[in-house]
């Protein structure tokens, strides 16, 4: 019974690789294959969160690779490819946004905010710096100086 068990169990497991879907591309040229890998690897999956059409297995992700496919196919330019996908699904298909006045926050944003850190960083060191300590009248310094003198005298008693 049980190695009839462990061989269900195997034969489960060898099964599931072969079910997997594995899309097979044909292109006319190393270089296509090489635009169309560059291409889904830049271009994001809308359904997906945070992964590539390349990663994706979602159905939209499907279409946009093959679309992508068929437009490397005609001989059409990554630059071409990409505008029509931000035509059709807008700025955010795009891992790196080109920059112009509506991304321009998203450029200069980490930039801004590690100023307005790096100044306040500053400001607080200076602070610190500058705390000035009381100055101190001759009676206290006198009465310092006689508890130490007490003190000393305790130790060499």
């Amino acid at each position: 019974m049980k190695r009839v068990m462990i061989l269900v169990l195997f034969a489960l497991l060898a099964s599931g690789p072969g079910l997997a879907r594995v899309e097979v591309k044909q292109f006319d040229s190393p270089e296509q294959e090489e635009r169309y890998d560059k291409l889904v690897t830049e271009l994001r999956c809308l359904v997906c969160q945070n992964q590539n059409l390349a990663d994706s297995n979602a159905e939209l992700a499907v279409d946009m690779r093959r679309k992508t496919y068929e437009m490397v196919k005609q001989n059409k330019s990554e630059k071409e490819i990409a505008d029509f996908m931000v035509a059709r699904y807008g700025e955010f298909v795009l891992y790196r946004p080109p920059l112009n006045s509506s991304t321009l926050l998203l450029w200069g944003g980490p930039f801004i905010i590690l100023l307005i850190g790096v100044t306040l960083l500053l400001r607080t060191i200076r602070k610190r710096r500058t705390v000035q300590t009381d100055a101190i009248n001759e009676t206290d310094r006198q009465a310092a100086a006689a508890l130490l003198d007490s003190d000393s005298d305790k130790r060499d008693a």
